[in-house]
């Protein structure tokens, strides 16, 4: 059977459309599939397991849906809801995946990674990423009273913006270097990832070996998915 992967999905309160694909595409993709692999930023925002926004029961519930009928569902930690932890697994039926993680695919090793650490050119994106996984931080930000985390993060939402868009573009995109590295150090051909939001798939040399990077689109405009069967891969778009 199938395995699918998808990466920014960026639901939120704000994002009725991309809910809307997305639970759609739980209910007719990925419940055929055999197993769905979400790689970082399902949600635009998640401040604690302690959300119960209409959006977040909403998709939590369907991917309860998902996986209580019998198709696993893997989460990995993005940019922005890298505090999912395990209530929401929990509430959801999903399990939590370390990032990076090498997955064996039709017998093929595959590095799954958000993306988010590869582009090591975005010096003070990296020097904010450093700060916010350290568990002490993580620990002091949950302490706080759910409205305060909530403002919060609409002001770090709000200073992404700003920072994207004076930013020069091949900064916020990977480093060719880490990927070299992140290939090398774990010893695989073939890496997905999302974080960028450029969808592709790259084909490059690494010490004199073909491998192979694939990209995931993300949800803003319109759904889109990595399909894996039998060491195929196909990257498809959802109908708008």
């Amino acid at each position: 059977m199938t395995r699918l992967f998808v990466s920014d999905v960026h639901l939120g309160a704000d994002a009725e459309p991309a809910i809307a694909r997305f639970l759609g595409f739980l209910e007719r993709e990925a419940a055929r599939a055999a197993a769905l692999y979400i790689l970082g930023d399902l949600f635009e925002s998640w401040v604690g397991d302690d959300d119960r926004t209409p959006a977040a029961l909403r998709v939590c519930a369907a991917l309860r849906t998902l996986t209580a009928g019998g198709v696993p569902c893997f989460v990995m930690h993005g940019n922005r809801d890298f505090l999912l932890g395990p209530g929401f697994a929990a509430r959801s039926g999903c399990r939590l995946l370390a990032d990076p993680v090498v997955a064996q695919l039709d017998g093929e090793p595959v590095l799954l990674t958000h993306g988010d650490a590869l582009c090591t050119d975005d010096h003070s994106y990296q020097e904010l990423r450093s700060i916010v996984r350290q568990p002490h931080w993580q620990q002091r930000f949950l302490a706080l009273p759910l409205a305060h985390r909530e403002a919060l993060a609409d002001e770090v939402r709000a200073g992404s913006r700003a920072h994207t868009a004076r930013t020069v573009p091949y900064i916020m995109d990977v480093n060719g270097e880490a990927v070299a590295t992140a290939f090398r150090t774990c010893r695989v051909r073939r890496m997905i990832h999302g974080h960028t939001h450029r969808p592709g798939v790259h084909e490059t040399i690494v010490d004199g070996s073909a491998a192979q990077r694939i990209v995931l689109g993300a949800w803003y405009e319109q759904g889109s998915y990595l399909s894996c069967e039998r060491g195929e891969y196909r990257l498809r778009e959802l109908p708008r």
